[in-house]
Order: C-alpha cells, then sequence, then structure tokens
C-alpha cells in the first residue's frame, strides 16, 4: 500500500496546477484578420517553469513525474481517435496528401542548422534542437541516442520548451493568415495544422474550424489523423533521415566555422 501511494504528492501538484489551468481558461486575442488563442496547457506550462526556476519541488520528483507523460497523451489520443472513425473514408481518400507534407520537415534542418552554427556559434545542441520540431517523438530518439543529459538533449528540450511556449502562438497567427486569404480548400489547411505537436496542432486548427464551422468534425478529423501520422511518421523519417542529415550538415558547417576537432568526433559516433 506504501508503494501505491509513493507519488501522492505529484498527482497533488498536478492537479493544483491543472485546476489554476483550466480556472484561468482560455483566451482568444483578435487584431483585425489575426488571431491566436492562449490554451489552459500553455499556462499549465507556464506554471510548471516557475515552480522550476523557484526549485518549489525537488529533482528527484520532477523526473519520477516524466514517467506519467505517457499516460496522458494516451488518454488524448483516445478522445481524438472517437473524432476520426466516423471520418476513415475521407482519410483514406487524402492519404497521399498526408505522406508527401510529411517532407517538408526537412526544411527545418536546412534552416536551423546554418543558423545556430554560423550565426549563434552553437555547439553540438543544434543538432537536438534543429533536426527536427522538438515534439515527443524527438525526445525519445535523442533520449536514446545522445541521452537527454547530453548537449543535443538540452537542445531538443530546449526547442521543445519553446515550442509549447511561443509555437502555439505562432502557429495560431499563421493559421488565421492563411485561412483569411482563401488560397487553400480548408482540407488542405486541416491537414497542414496536423504538425506531430498536440499543443501546436490545437492552435493551428482552432481558427480553420471557426472560419468553417459547418465542416468544424471533418477538418478536426483531418487535422487530427495527419497529426498523429506525422508523430508516427516523423520518428522514422528523423532517425532514418533528418538526424544522419543533421550530423552531416553540422560537420561540414562546424568546420567551415573553426570549431574544435572534439565536437566532430563526437558528431562521427
Amino acid at each position: 500500500m506504501k508503494e501505491f501511494f509513493k507519488d501522492w504528492k505529484i498527482h497533488v501538484l498536478c492537479g493544483i496546477m491543472v485546476l489554476a489551468a483550466e480556472l484561468i481558461g482560455k483566451h482568444t486575442f483578435t487584431f483585425g484578420p489575426i488571431s491566436f488563442t492562449l490554451y489552459p496547457m500553455l499556462f499549465a506550462i507556464m506554471i510548471g517553469v516557475v515552480i522550476g526556476i523557484f526549485k518549489v519541488v525537488p529533482r528527484d520528483m520532477m523526473e519520477t513525474s516524466a514517467s506519467y507523460i505517457t499516460i496522458a497523451v494516451l488518454l488524448l489520443g483516445a478522445r481524438s481517435a472517437s473524432t476520426i472513425g466516423p471520418n476513415l473514408g475521407l482519410i483514406f481518400s487524402s492519404g497521399i496528401a498526408l505522406v508527401l507534407q510529411k517532407l517538408g520537415h526537412i526544411g527545418t534542418a536546412l534552416l536551423s542548422i546554418p543558423v545556430g552554427v554560423l550565426i549563434f556559434g552553437m555547439g553540438r545542441s543544434v543538432v537536438g534542437a534543429g533536426f527536427s520540431i522538438s515534439r515527443e517523438g524527438s525526445l525519445i530518439i535523442v533520449g536514446d541516442q545522445y541521452g537527454l543529459a547530453s548537449e543535443e538533449g538540452l537542445g531538443v528540450m530546449g526547442g521543445y520548451i519553446t515550442g509549447t511556449l511561443i509555437g502555439t502562438i505562432v502557429c495560431g497567427i499563421n493559421s488565421s493568415i492563411w485561412v483569411n486569404t482563401g488560397l487553400f480548400h480548408p482540407y488542405a489547411l486541416a491537414m497542414a495544422s496536423g504538425c506531430g505537436s498536440a499543443s501546436m496542432f490545437s492552435a493551428n486548427i482552432a481558427p480553420i474550424m471557426e472560419a468553417y464551422p459547418a465542416m468544424a468534425e471533418e477538418l478536426y478529423a483531418l487535422g487530427y489523423s495527419a497529426n498523429t501520422f506525422g508523430g508516427m511518421v516523423n520518428i522514422y523519417y528523423c532517425l532514418l533521415l533528418a538526424l544522419p542529415l543533421s550530423n552531416w550538415l553540422y560537420k561540414v558547417l562546424w568546420k567551415v566555422r573553426g570549431g574544435k576537432k572534439k565536437d566532430l568526433q563526437q558528431a562521427a559516433k
């Protein structure tokens, strides 16, 4: 019984954080044709950041709480799967589009790593931060390949937190702009909203569903399918293509910058 209740402090603290975030609620900001929404998830993370900065909880408690992320994600997946089921026909008919759009993620490495190395002089952390969009699948890959305590781990964790805090706002603004241009079909916008991140997807899809309320269920199903598909495919894509490319690009650019040889030897591992 004692073993069963050993993590009770974590659950109580999470309950308080969730309650506080829900009381703050969802807030939408509109500036002409541009809008973005701040969700309770964002406020929960901000509370967690403050708790971490002021060391309100011990480090071992933080490390233990990480194992509960998988359980929380399963609940989110079950809810979203109930929306996908009634729209499977529409999803299958869009199959090739869902596959091809993931190839666009290669631009993340091609843009961010040169900027990180040549302009900001970043070391190995730029590989962790730049080979993907730094979401859950990226954490798994970097943790397995290098360990989250490594420089690469520092980079991917920095990208993960930054994406949650700032990325949701950027995604909401971006979707608002594109949905108001009328250049793309709402199905295309919905599929593009699924980038492999729950928080970014929520921010992306909200303006699209608001613009086309009669198609809201279909749009959500397409967007979540793209998001789920992106999360699954990105693991293999990142492991087999993006990460090797990022390591190679880092080695080339680090030599151009005149970096230390030991960093290149680590990159070759």
